[in-house]
């Protein structure tokens, strides 16, 4: 897709003790199991509304968010 790599948002919860969280991966990376709060391997990938994360030049965020308005698309009110 035009080069630009696409990051998925994963949210996993533990089923341990309940912790939740999202982690930014790669489609090709291991789905986490250790919880970062118990340390134990019991971590589970859940299904959710996917997100992902844009990254490079091109984008609304990066080209023209907080940039100043063209003049030529303004209307002149000297007639």
């Amino acid at each position: 897709m035009f080069g630009v790599p696409i990051m998925p948002i994963y949210e996993y919860e533990c089923t341990e003790c309940g912790h939740r969280l999202e982690k930014i991966q790669k489609m090709s990376d291991d789905a986490l199991k250790d919880c970062p709060s118990c340390d134990k391997p019991a971590l589970k990938k859940l299904i959710s509304a996917s997100s992902f994360k844009l990254k490079g030049g091109g984008w609304y965020e990066t080209d023209f968010k907080g940039g100043s308005k063209s003049s030529s698309g303004t209307k002149s009110s000297d007639k």
